[in-house]
């Protein structure tokens, strides 16, 4: 390689280099990445709905396309919710908090009425009517959490070494679980305990008060899963694949076929075979399977990328907020999205039983899917927040006024 060939290509390099760092410099990066991958999700959740559950749907409704249309209805709903979320203020927010839990808890304790439906063993389905026939309070419980939790240790800020301070919190945040435990819906109870550990994490909890907590955790969670036969024997079989390939190891047994009949490119859109009623939970609990067979291992690679990437934009934007609120608000909506799809991907591959838990804005659910745009609206309303964001907004709008001003002088 000559002299002259070196010079043409460093500033070439230089060139991608600087861009690249430009655009981790910029105030709206956390911003975009929210919305992004928000939108990425979301479509691509919305087309495995479709793709996972036609089979079922068809020979359910007479209609490939029921789930989806569901779907589709509940992301609507979800949309306008969440963007009201991204453009209120934090005030508004911190106000609103203990409403938001009272409702929240409210809608968890109808389920033990007669409004309340029992699905697959558990009971944390509720019937509010023809418009709404099945919604599942126990995910709207965790927006709540996240915006309570983050409000009531905010107003405490550095009297948060005293132990005392953590007593309203910790009642809130474990009632809740004690009633979604009630439920017997014990995957969604471990999901939000382990997001209210991890903001207690970030909001400073002392180490002993954490030991507290977690010891205390797994014991109630070994006592659950010991007395109660049907965990024990997802257990069981996790620990010995292959001895009840028709009974607990069904639905593992054939995650995995799907994930490895994928290859690079996976088998094509549509083209899952493992949904043909052998993977009954195939537009659910077990869509990443179904990734993996029709997408390969790109399609899965996507995915994981893409919560990554929304890992890093809330991880960046409580590095860059000076509030309080917004900082416990996004790494508490980071830790539920990153938690559970870990926690469901686990399972898709058998790295961990089966536990029962949907993959955040992939998997069929509507109230899931409500719950995680709204999720996603708060975390960008607190990209918004940053200061070099409010800055550049600020700026455009005051950009955009002046044009407006000069076209009516014109």
């Amino acid at each position: 390689m000559t002299t002259a060939t070196v010079t043409a290509e460093q500033p070439a390099k230089t060139s991608v280099k600087a861009v690249v760092q430009e655009w981790l410099r910029h105030p709206l990066l956390s911003y975009y990445l929210v919305i992004a991958v928000g939108v990425m999700l979301a479509c691509l959740g919305l087309l495995m709905v479709v793709s996972s559950s036609s089979v079922s749907a068809a020979v359910g409704y007479d209609d490939p396309y029921y789930y989806g249309k569901h779907q589709l209805f509940a992301a609507g709903i979800g949309l306008v919710g969440g963007v009201i979320l991204s453009l209120v203020s934090d005030r508004f927010l911190e106000k609103m908090s203990w409403l938001f839990l009272a409702l929240a808890i409210g809608l968890i304790i109808l389920t033990f009425t007669p409004l309340g439906l029992d699905i697959g063993g558990n009971r944390n389905w509720l019937s509010l009517g023809p418009v709404l026939p099945q919604v599942q309070p126990s995910e709207f419980a965790k927006v709540a959490l996240v915006v309570w939790g983050a409000s009531d240790l905010s107003r405490r800020g550095q009297k948060l070494q005293d132990l005392r301070q953590w007593i309203i919190f910790l009642i809130g945040s474990f009632f809740i679980v004690g009633l979604v435990v009630l439920q017997k819906d014990l995957g969604t109870a471990v999901i939000i305990a382990a997001m209210v550990v991890v903001v207690m994490v970030a909001a400073g909890a002392p180490w002993r008060l954490l030991a507290t907590v977690g010891a205390l955790g797994l014991a109630a969670v070994s006592v659950l899963v010991i007395f109660q036969p049907n965990r024990m024997g997802r257990i069981g079989a996790f620990l010995n694949p292959g001895a009840d390939p028709l009974g607990y190891d069904l639905q593992a047994d054939h995650g995995l076929f799907a994930l490895a009949s994928g290859g690079w490119f996976g088998q094509g859109l549509g083209a899952s075979r493992q949904k043909w009623g052998l993977l009954s939970e195939a537009h659910t609990d077990f869509i990443f399977a179904i990734i993996g067979e029709e997408l390969g291992l790109i399609g899965t690679l996507t995915v994981i990328i893409l919560f990554a990437a929304l890992a890093y934009a809330g991880i960046r934007i409580a590095l860059r907020t000076p509030s309080t609120f917004t900082r416990l608000a996004a790494i508490g909506v980071v830790a539920w999205f990153t938690i559970q799809a870990f926690v469901n991907i686990a399972v898709a591959v058998r790295a961990i039983p089966v536990m029962g838990v949907t993959l955040p804005m992939l998997s069929y659910g509507g109230s899931s899917l409500m719950a995680n745009i709204f999720a996603l609206g708060i975390l960008a309303g607190c990209a918004r927040r940053e200061p070099g964001a409010q800055a550049v907004l600020a700026a455009r709008k005051r950009k955009g006024q002046t044009r407006s001003f000069v076209r009516a002088a014109r």
